[in-house]
């Protein structure tokens, strides 16, 4: 006679195995796929404006040129090089654009929530349509919420707007100089074709929900910095599976609380100005090498790091008492957007809303295409 219910020991061990099957999927520390040099030029593009803005004494301002230039990490290591130039030169505007829209509403709080949700949106689509791999629009996402919050009078924003245009400059000058390099040194792998691919509209509307939701949240509870609880939200909802989901949801949360002791051990430190662009280097470096082979390790630097930047980028002096506030607030924002997207990650891949959504998407394709 055949068993149809398992035994008590048969469900211990399947249970056993699920639970070493996702441990090992949470503590993997894959192979990286990028050039050894990758990270290197990464970190010395982004942290040679916060260099020079030490030279000359303006610490904030080269932090915000450093913004700019983080579109070096969106350079593809595919195509030609007009493929590649092109790509950073993209997400260059995007950045600028958004930093500049960001300023701006911040002088109307009441843009501040339609705003955030079309750069989401934006960067969702663009970043999904031309298949970009992580970080995609991140730091573009980052730039403009930054923008939305950091206290910058309106006579400001030409001027801030025109740092981080010239660290986007810089970075498409390294961008350049390194492609041709790879393209002398490595062969050239093909760009695949671009075309639409099903679920990118209502998968980004989605996305840019659950963002909106998180930033309202913040401002409803009236959080030090609520730009975070969004930017934490979109980081961990890009997930493809659910699986991921939850896996990066852990790896954000283990790797902040990590990361938050690292912050509040530098920021004791009371670092000098070369200090900082050196504590700067050393973070996007350590960052760049270890988030493809392990995305909780990378975020133990990813916090400390954007801690710095919208702190020592505004300009204003904290006290170390400020520093600790720092740190609490950015523990309860992280745990907040982490909750938001983990809700909208199952929202997101329940099946019985995909049927109805794919039909309103359908028909909106369609009537783009008869409008041509």
């Amino acid at each position: 006679m055949t068993r149809d219910m398992p035994t008590t020991g048969e469900t211990m061990l399947t249970i056993k195995q699920m639970l070493h099957a996702e441990l090992t999927h949470l503590t993997e520390v894959r192979q990286s796929k990028r050039p050894w040099h990758m990270p290197l030029i990464a970190a010395l593009t982004i942290s040679f404006p916060v260099f020079v803005g030490v030279y000359f004494g303006a610490l904030s301002s080269g932090i915000k040129a450093s913004l700019g230039a983080m579109i070096i990490l969106n350079l593809p290591l595919i195509g030609h090089l007009g493929h590649r130039l092109v790509t950073v030169m993209a997400w260059g505007f995007a950045m600028v654009l958004c930093f500049a829209l960001g300023l701006i509403a911040q002088q109307l709080p009441i843009l501040r929530l339609p705003l955030i949700m079309l750069m989401t949106f934006g960067v969702c689509m663009f970043g999904r349509y031309y298949r970009q791999p992580p970080p995609a629009g991140l730091f573009v996402l980052m730039s403009g919420a930054i923008a939305l919050f950091i206290p910058l009078p309106l006579a400001q924003v030409m001027p801030a707007t025109g740092l981080v245009m010239l660290g986007s400059g810089f970075a498409l000058l390294m961008a350049f100089l390194y492609s041709l390099y790879l393209l002398l040194t490595r062969p050239v792998a093909p760009v695949p074709a671009y075309a639409y691919e099903p679920d990118t509209i209502i998968e980004s509307v989605m996305i840019t929900g659950f963002v909106g939701l998180a930033l309202a949240i913040a401002l409803v509870l009236e959080l030090s910095y609520p730009y975070w609880v969004a930017v934490s939200c979109f980081i961990i909802i890009q997930g493809i599976h659910l699986r991921t989901i939850w896996v990066k949801q852990l790896h954000r949360i283990l790797g902040t609380l990590l990361g938050t002791g690292v912050a509040a051990m530098m920021l004791a430190w009371q670092l000098p100005v070369w200090g900082v662009a050196v504590a700067i280097l050393v973070m996007m470096f350590c960052i760049e090498s270890l988030v493809d082979r392990h995305y909780g390790l990378a975020v133990i630097a990813i916090t400390p790091l954007t801690i710095f930047i919208a702190e020592y980028g505004s300009g204003l002096p904290i006290s170390a008492q400020g520093y600790q506030t720092v740190i609490h607030v950015r523990l309860v924002d992280t745990a907040l957007g982490c909750l938001v997207a983990l809700g909208g990650g199952m929202l997101m891949h329940a099946l019985a809303i995909r049927p109805p959504l794919r039909r309103i998407e359908n028909w909106l394709l369609a009537q783009f295409r008869r409008g041509n």
